[in-house]
């Protein structure tokens, strides 16, 4: 990425969970914000529902009035009470369709299902009791209110989630519009950090959107390489999808029946962004136009026929698509997926009640996993008797013990402040985050091992989790212990839509060896951003350097492990290392550190070779293969003097691959002086490329042994001064 200018219970009768509520508009009510909780509880016998409350207001009844969703159009009144609880006897008959208003002294809290098991930063739409741009609105006021818009977005605690639940007789959440999605009159749906839009249907056109756009903030919106942390899946778009986006942003399971761009018409200068990840989408009626981004990764999507180019400038993989862009020195269509497992989503059964789809697994995929009228193969889990729904305030403790009574994890968005890391340690056990949820390792020294600890057991899934890091630790994930050797190829394990973060946000010294260890066999990785913060909310320079320590995004030991989409950047030693057999990377994207001080604090093999290659297959390896690559020189926290000797590094063996292979220099005095072992040019002269290097001319690495995390491993605190 190029610099940034600037369980629950089963039977609801003795559910009393604590609810969320939205304030109304006035701000006696939204004083009462989070300071008065109300408790509901749902009798499946008598189709009753009891409200609770803690006393609020002076004096008077308490005035209940229902809707069928948190915005409905009408609310009508159910009753009045002097005590602090009420019974509707006569509710909805869906009993997720009733939000109740109680009101006393013009002070309102709203008390519902939804919120009580899913917290307050799941917001829930309903078009059979809103208007079409009720939901429209109201994300766009989040957007606009609680700081997600500008630069300092980037770095907010903040994390919410938009579930749309199926369109009824015709209906859709589009208010009308036209023009691209960038324009005003476009009445789009503004996504922001750190959010996520989720359709609750079983196939994408259950839901109907109308635009949807994502703004970048630097350069006077032109600039979209810090627009980040956000996502889109199971929804169909109707007018423009222009998704502006660059790292960890995912955008799955989409019906888009018409684009316009994919970089924001609203700047006054060149457009451009640095990457992203679509997968599992179909484009009816238009073929979209990735001009202005220096790379991109899709996965089994569906475009209109044609084979032309749809922009780019270094870096693009199209792979189990039908009709792709023809290969070209930038462009890289792979036929198949060979083995793959959809990202697990949140829907609403038929029976009316909350499940997980967890797909299946497939081996050589072309095109999209549904159809118009079937979610595809997969099992739904029934969310209330099968998930412990996370919500921000629970700990590790919480979390760890219903993992081991059988639980999955569904964490709602939030900022989940771990003392011990989450321990994964059953066959076919899932984490599944929402809005962006983030698990960070607060500074303690109980947590000396990470984020999440996997242990080397079949079908495990992580998915959609952010992991950052206030503690030195020895890495942030960890799938399997050293030495794993079970064979787990019936049934891989999968991480999909992950974010690692060293820095950027905390305020102390930290160290931590690698962001991610893979050591189990037969993982499968779908959508990785592994980054060390080159930029925050504290002083950078040569500080960084010394402050934000982690050698290696990746270390890669397991056997067979097949990643798709990996982003890692700015790590100080190799980012990506692979020690592991038979390993396959479709698309790879890096930055190597833009801050360290001079060459000799960044010299790898014995300090006999400048910098540290981006990608390195350890010498040992007799067989792997990696299709496109791609790592961008920005030298600019450095001495003027700091060059990498090798983008790539692998062994000169006949079954060890590389193909299309791109290095160029974004920015800085510093070069990229190889593409691969010693051949290829340096950046010095513009872009350089290599379509394959396989049992090559250029020189092999030298020998080395590799400082690999261990029981042992645990690292010191640095001493430095503030």
């Amino acid at each position: 990425m190029i610099k940034k200018l600037i369980s629950v219970c089963a039977v609801f009768a003795v559910m009393l969970l604590l609810c969320s509520f939205t304030a109304p508009n006035s701000s006696a009510e939204k004083n009462e914000e989070n300071k008065v909780e109300g408790k509901i509880v749902y009798n499946k016998k008598n189709h009753s529902i009891t409200l609770s409350w803690p006393a609020f207001g002076s004096s008077g009844n308490y005035i209940i009035t229902r809707g069928g969703s948190r915005l409905a159009s009408d609310f009508v009144s159910v009753g009045s009470t002097s005590k602090l609880t009420f019974t509707d006897n006569k509710p909805n008959a869906d009993k997720y369709e009733n939000y109740y208003k109680v009101t006393r002294n013009a002070v309102t809290i709203i008390v519902s299902l939804e919120n009580q098991i899913f917290g307050s930063n799941m917001y829930f739409y309903d078009r059979k009791y809103e208007k079409a741009e009720t939901a429209r609105k109201d994300i766009n006021s989040q957007f606009s209110a609680i700081g997600l818009s500008g630069s300092n977005g980037e770095w907010t605690t903040k994390r919410q989630a938009y579930y749309f639940k199926a369109n009824v007789e015709g209906q859709t959440y589009d208010s009308g519009g036209s023009g691209s999605a960038s324009s005003a009159t476009a009445n789009s749906i503004e996504l922001g950090f750190y959010s996520h839009i989720g359709g609750l249907g079983k196939v994408p056109s259950d839901v109907k959107l109308g635009s949807v756009f994502t703004r970048p903030h630097l350069s006077g919106g032109a600039n979209a390489t810090c627009t980040f942390w956000r996502s889109v899946e199971n929804v169909e778009v109707m007018r423009d999808f222009a998704w502006t986006v660059s790292q960890s942003t995912s955008a799955r399971r989409m019906l888009i029946e018409s684009t316009s761009k994919y970089i924001s018409d609203i700047g006054d200068t060149n457009f451009w962004g640095s990457g992203g990840f679509i997968a599992d989408t179909h484009y009816t009626s238009s073929r979209p136009n990735w001009g202005g981004q220096q790379q991109w990764y899709t996965r089994n999507t569906i475009f209109p026929s044609g084979s032309g180019a749809m922009g780019g400038s270094y870096n693009m993989v199209w792979q189990g698509c039908v009709n792709p862009p023809q290969a070209d020195e930038a462009n890289s269509p792979i036929p198949t997926t060979p083995i793959i497992r959809e990202k697990p989503f949140l829907f609403i059964d038929k029976d009316g009640e909350y499940k997980v789809f967890v797909p299946a697994w497939e081996k050589d995929r072309v095109g999209v996993s549904w159809t118009a009228s079937d979610m595809g193969k997969g099992k739904a889990q029934d969310l209330l008797t099968d998930w412990y729904v996370a919500k921000e305030g629970d700990t590790d403790v919480e979390i760890n013990k219903a993992l081991k009574t059988g639980k999955n994890i569904f964490f709602t968005p939030g900022h989940y402040s771990l003392n011990a890391p989450i321990q994964v340690n059953r066959k076919d056990a899932i984490l599944l985050g929402a809005g962006i949820a983030s698990v960070t390792l607060e500074p303690t020294e109980k947590n000396t091992w990470g984020c999440i600890y996997a242990d080397d057991k079949d079908g495990i899934i992580i998915a959609g989790l952010l992991m950052d890091s206030f503690n030195s630790t020895t890495y942030q994930v960890r799938i399997g212990n050293e030495g794993a050797n079970a064979d787990h190829s019936a049934n891989p394990i999968l991480l999909s839509d992950i974010t690692c973060r060293v820095g950027g946000v905390q305020s102390k010294n930290i160290q931590i060896h690698a962001s991610m260890q893979i050591n189990s066999n037969n993982v499968v990785g779908d959508h990785f951003w592994l980054w060390r913060a080159d930029h925050g909310s504290q002083r950078g320079g040569d500080l960084r350097w010394l402050r934000d320590r982690c050698k290696n995004g990746l270390i890669v030991t397991g056997n067979d492990v097949t990643l798709y989409a990996l982003f890692t950047e700015h790590y100080q030693e190799y980012e990506v290392l692979w020690l592991g057999e038979r390993g396959r990377t479709y698309f790879f994207q890096n930055e190597p550190p833009y801050d360290a001080p001079n060459q000799a604090s960044w010299s790898s093999q014995g300090g006999r070779i400048d910098g540290y290659a981006a990608f390195k297959v350890a010498n040992t390896v007799k067989e792997h293969q990696t299709i496109g690559m791609g790592s961008y020189a920005v030298f600019t926290g450095t001495d003027g003097k700091v060059n990498k000797k090798n983008g790539f590094e692998i062994p000169n063996s006949p079954n060890v691959k590389l193909e299309k292979m791109c290095i160029t220099r974004f920015a800085g005095p510093g070069n990229i002086q190889n593409v691969i072992n010693g051949i290829g040019g340096s950046t010095a002269t513009g872009a350089k490329r290599i379509a394959l290097y396989n049992n090559g001319e250029g020189t092999q690495p030298f020998d080395e042994e590799f400082n690999l995390p261990n029981r042992e491993s645990y690292p010191a605190y640095i001493n430095m001064e503030k």
